[in-house]
């Protein structure tokens, strides 16, 4: 793993936003700003190529435009591309162990089985039932966060480690489509990091763990040999985008209040739901 290759604007960005106004900011608005958040039953889409997600925060003119924030990826024979080799490289030995079953389903960010990826960072069980607000407010910011990336995917239509070296990925129902999708920059470590931010501001007292898994969850792109090391450097950066936008949405606003008290009176209250992390643990201490 090359974890402390992470970009110094990756990590700038991501300084800024988890700890910015925190905790006030997400538990508690102006005296002028509207607590207006999510509708309660807020709707999948129907139809599209979005069916099945629920609609984002940010208009399509908003999102951050990943074409402007980014380097073109690594050329060959250079010393980052070299990079990029090497550590799919030092990832493959991984296959079949515990963290390539992590990875697995770290890939996975179809609802419900997604809510379970902070549930042992954050400390609670994040569901539909006990945690609604939240619920909502990861997968709102889910899209945003995937769709900030697709300017440069569908620009530069990088290949994908696998198609390179040849070797399995740990998602190999939809290994196709992967090869019709760009690797530049990971949309999944976008999604992944947006949210390590997310809940760092709703549990400060845990963003050392929360961010700490943030960054494993890029990994996990890696380890399945479906994205290069530095797909993952910008999947962060555009994380990091996506929620300093996200921030100018009062919705957004709204609805990260509403999921941090909802968070705050499970820890307080009689209901505080410790997941069962001990697998998860042992891959990552591997």
């Amino acid at each position: 793993m090359h974890r402390f290759w992470i970009s110094f604007v990756a990590f700038s960005l991501a300084t800024v936003n988890a700890s910015v106004g925190l905790p006030a900011m997400a538990e508690s608005g102006t005296d002028c700003e509207s607590e207006i958040g999510s509708p309660p039953g807020f709707k999948e889409i129907q139809t599209g190529s979005l069916k099945g997600y629920m609609k984002g925060y940010l208009k399509p003119d908003s999102l951050p435009d990943s074409l402007k924030l980014l380097a073109a990826p690594p050329k060959k024979n250079s010393a980052a591309y070299a990079l990029d080799v090497a550590t799919a490289e030092d990832n493959l030995p991984l296959q079949g162990s515990s963290r390539w079953d992590l990875a697995t389903r770290d890939a996975d960010l179809d609802f419900p089985t997604a809510s379970g990826i902070y549930s042992c960072a954050l400390g609670i069980q994040i569901t539909q039932e006990d945690t609604p607000k939240l619920y909502i407010l990861l997968r709102r910011s889910l899209t945003d966060a995937g769709l900030a990336t697709y300017r440069a995917k569908n620009h530069y239509q990088r290949p994908r480690p696998f198609t390179q070296n040849g070797k399995p990925v740990c998602t190999p129902e939809i290994e196709n489509a992967l090869r019709e999708d760009g690797s530049y920059p990971s949309g999944h470590t976008s999604v992944g990091w947006a949210w390590a931010l997310i809940l760092s501001e709703i549990a400060p007292e845990r963003q050392d763990q929360i961010l700490a898994r943030g960054i494993t969850y890029g990994e996990s792109r890696n380890v399945c040999n479906v994205h290069w090391e530095s797909d993952v450097q910008a999947g962060f950066v555009m994380g990091s985008a996506t929620v300093a936008q996200l921030h100018s949405d009062s919705v957004f606003r709204a609805d990260l209040r509403a999921a941090a008290l909802e968070v705050k009176s499970l820890r307080t209250g009689d209901r505080l739901l410790n997941p069962n992390c001990t697998q998860e643990q042992e891959a990552l201490n591997r």
